[in-house]
């Protein structure tokens, strides 16, 4: 008689399977992905979009601003808006290699489930972080299970994917954290109009960042902009901006291979001593030696998974 698996191992399992290498997967399910480590990395910018992180072995750090979220197996990380932040693997080896499962979260599937929400739901729950940890409960890991099972299904995709994720989209917002996703959907709510803003200056990060502006976009005053922004971001908006600004420009180094003056005029910089500063301020190297420690540690990376039997 086979043994059955417990949930979180074949969940494991699974991930193990369609990720077989360190790296970072899609799947036929457009907002599906999977993430495999085989030992612990350097902190890594990265653009949070909403979605749910759910670890089935291994652990990671996410920074944001001065704060960092710790979660580890059978633990989710819930992303309700847009954030810049940095991410490393703490816990990874070949033998138990760090695997992650990260579903994207459709804010129009959380505004057609919460429609009867009252307008007062705003007023009633205080603004908090975008971003979160939790324990996962059965009936969310239950539903994540059932979803990636589907790539073995590929026929019924069409048909249940898109049910089985407004399943999951569901237990979120039964669960825990789930009134964050509510305000962000909410059109009444401070979140949702501090996520007006973040858009904006996600499409206009490269112009100069006028507060009063963007106020207008957010329809909020500048006090309360700044307070609720930063309740969500840990960040003020020019920090946010700034952020976005200096993660951009470490990709341009990285992938694009150009100079650090143009990498800092193209994000938005006048002055490259200016630019070189703030990034070095931010990622702890001045930016080509930062940027050849990355490069020196991907070809490493790769180089040792080659190897690999």
């Amino acid at each position: 008689m086979i043994p059955t698996l417990l949930p979180q191992d074949e969940i494991a399992a699974l991930i193990s399977r369609h990720a077989p290498g360190s790296g970072d997967y899609g799947t036929a399910i457009e907002s599906l992905s999977f993430h495999r480590r085989d030992a612990p990395t350097d902190s890594l910018c990265h653009a949070a979009r909403p979605s749910v992180a759910i670890i089935a072995q291994g652990a990671k750090e996410v920074t944001l601003g001065s704060e960092v979220f710790h979660y580890s197996r059978m633990q989710y990380l819930l992303t309700s808006v847009d954030l810049p932040v940095q991410a490393r693997v703490v816990e990874a080896s070949a033998q138990s290699p760090h695997l992650c499962v990260v579903l994207g979260i459709d804010i129009a599937d959380v505004a057609a489930l919460t429609a009867g929400d009252d307008a007062s739901f705003s007023r009633q729950i205080p603004v908090t972080r975008g971003i979160s940890v939790s324990e996962v409960p059965g009936d969310l890991l239950d539903a994540m299970l059932r979803l990636v099972r589907l790539l073995d299904q590929p026929s019924d995709i069409a048909a249940l994917a898109p049910l089985i994720q407004r399943e999951l989209t569901y237990r979120l917002l039964k669960g825990p954290v789930g009134a964050r996703l509510r305000h962000m959907a909410l059109a009444s709510s401070q979140s949702h109009q501090v996520g007006q803003a973040i858009k904006w200056i996600q499409h206009n990060y490269c112009e100069p960042l006028r507060i009063e502006q963007l106020a207008g976009v957010a329809n909020m005053s500048v006090s309360s902009l700044h307070h609720h922004f930063k309740a969500i971001t840990a960040m003020t908006p020019m920090q946010y901006q700034k952020t976005l600004r200096l993660q951009e420009a470490r990709r341009l180094l990285l992938v694009e291979k150009i100079d650090a003056g143009t990498a800092g005029y193209r994000v938005g910089y006048a002055s490259e001593s200016q630019f070189s500063r703030e990034y070095s301020r931010q990622f702890g190297r001045a930016p080509m030696r930062d940027v050849g420690q990355l490069r020196a540690q991907l070809t490493g990376a790769q180089a040792a998974y080659s190897g690999m039997p």
